[in-house]
């Protein structure tokens, strides 16, 4: 029998965009946002499914569909029906962190196929970053042909990442923003994360910030509006609706709502000025991988994360 493709992809949209292309092979769709939330480093693991479905529960009301989340991984148990894996991920930290999930799941598998990346992000001729799903049949196509074989040291450098990202000492994904790899974009996924934290100048995560800059620069008229510049500007984030729609309530401590219009009130202008630490009033203490948010901050002179002091044990 000859031995099918297996393809993970990022989503359901891609999913579907691949079969109204008519790839050939079986599909695995990996529908999760580990860059929020906690995680083990054991993906297949009771603890992880159970962690999750607390965390997306709680925070986006999400419902795991249990039965369909098993019957997906169940993909992985026959590997020995597949010749290759084909992991569709694009150029963000969103897809970057499942990424490092889904790398490490195959590793605990202890599946021994070639792996190949296909990942989306700057596009000749373009001037805006690209997702898997914005291309044309063309550019898709042309992505799926040029896809990057993985090595052994990109799988190990996945799995180091992993276990990082799962524990309690995220400075030590520094050294590697500087090491070269087959992930071409990892590097600013990794800085982007470090600037997740709360800067310890004035309290605000690098997207914060750049959210009540928005409203200071431009002319909002709604939080509808808001959320269009938020997605379009957010670099190398690539969050949705649900994690920038929470994001700007937490913000919403910084500006004024009237019938047609967002300004930036008096805390909001002091935010920016820098003139007082706001993360405990942001409160926003949701957590990345294996730590909190409000457990460290980001000192931009010294170019790390350091403890807060509220949070010194």
């Amino acid at each position: 029998m000859e031995k099918k493709i297996l393809h993970i992809t990022n989503g359901s949209s891609l999913t579907d965009y691949l079969k109204e292309l008519d790839f050939k092979g079986e599909i695995l769709t990996w529908e999760e946002m580990l860059c929020e939330g906690p995680v083990v480093v054991r993906v297949d693991s009771e603890d992880f499914l159970n962690r999750r479905k607390t965390f997306l529960n709680a925070t986006y009301n999400i419902e795991i569909d249990e039965i369909e989340y098993r019957q997906e991984l169940k993909k992985l148990d026959c590997a020995e029906k597949y010749s290759e894996i084909i992991l569709w991920f694009e150029y963000d930290l969103f897809c970057h962190i499942n990424l490092l999930g889904v790398v490490s799941l195959l590793k605990q598998k202890n599946i021994q196929l070639p792996l190949y990346l296909v990942c989306s992000g700057r596009i000749k001729g373009e001037t805006e970053l690209k997702g898997l799903s914005e291309l044309k049949p063309d550019q898709l196509l042309k992505h799926y042909r040029n896809r990057v074989k993985l090595t052994d040291a990109d799988l190990d450098l996945a799995v180091t990442l992993w276990k990082t990202y799962c524990g309690k000492d995220h400075n030590l994904l520094k050294p590697y923003i500087l090491k070269k790899s087959s992930f071409k974009y990892m590097s600013s996924c990794l800085k982007a994360h470090l600037e997740r934290f709360p800067s310890s100048k004035n309290g605000l995560c690098g997207l914060e910030e750049n959210i009540l800059k928005i409203i200071h620069e431009k002319e909002i008229k709604s939080r509808h509006h808001l959320l269009g510049y938020a997605l379009n500007y957010q670099g190398y984030y690539g969050f949705g609706d649900l994690q920038l729609d929470r994001i700007i309530d937490k913000l919403s401590i910084f500006f004024t709502e009237t019938e047609d219009s967002i300004k930036l009130n008096r805390k909001g202008h002091e935010a920016l000025l820098g003139h007082h630490n706001f993360s405990s009033e942001i409160n926003d203490n949701i957590k990345f991988g294996g730590i909190n948010k409000l457990d460290f901050q980001f000192n931009k002179d010294q170019n790390k994360l350091i403890k807060t002091i509220l949070n010194p044990n």
